[in-house]
């Protein structure tokens, strides 16, 4: 960066608290973001180097030209190296032959896969609890849906060819456990119990 990084507080600060382990991204690029906006220089994380400057025939590149893309990618390299100084091992070795945007991309993609699989997890082994309003149950269950939903895997998608007419309610009586249809709206009404 354009201050010596162990000489800088900021930075040191960040090398010793900020370590990316892989569930704590969202700290992680907090702090990282804070600490590149101290140097202006979050544009390295939110776009590719730019194409190197290219001489139209008879033409030469003008040395401005140059100039600002060796910079961009100098700091590019600097963002790069203070991105992978603050990751595990394991991530770091992962990451390493990539850049800092494509880096960043694919550790966001990384936290939505995960949080995608525990929403699906909770979602799935959610009941409802012994004492609980059908109500409170509901809006639980509306919230992991609502989750599903801006992950971009509403609820039908999980389930293959389920649509909402289909759906089905798990019962559970004892250690049996048997799966029913909602009843069409030309049907009998049934009251359903479920726990």
């Amino acid at each position: 960066m354009t201050t010596s990084v162990g000489n800088n507080l900021v930075f040191k600060s960040f090398f010793e608290k900020q370590k990316l382990t892989g569930p704590n991204f969202i700290d992680w690029y907090t702090q990282l973001h804070l600490v590149l906006s101290t140097e202006d220089k979050e544009n390295y994380l939110e776009h590719h180097i730019p194409a190197a400057p290219v001489a139209q025939p008879g033409q030469q590149v003008p040395p401005e030209a140059l100039a600002a893309h060796a910079s961009w990618v100098r700091g590019q390299k600097e963002v790069d190296v203070l991105m992978l100084l603050t990751m595990d091992l394991e991530i770091q070795q992962n990451l390493a032959h990539i850049g800092a945007y494509d880096m960043l991309q694919e550790l966001k993609a990384k936290q939505a896969e995960s949080k995608l699989l525990q929403t699906v997890r909770e979602f799935h082994i959610c009941k409802q609890e012994e004492g609980q309003s059908v109500s409170s149950h509901v809006l639980k269950m509306k919230g992991y849906i609502d989750n599903l939903e801006r992950l971009g895997q509403p609820v039908g998608k999980l389930s293959g060819n389920v649509s909402p007419s289909s759906f089905s309610i798990r019962l559970i009586w004892g250690d049996m456990s048997l799966e029913k249809p909602i009843p069409s709206d030309n049907s009998p009404r049934i009251p359903w119990i479920y726990r």
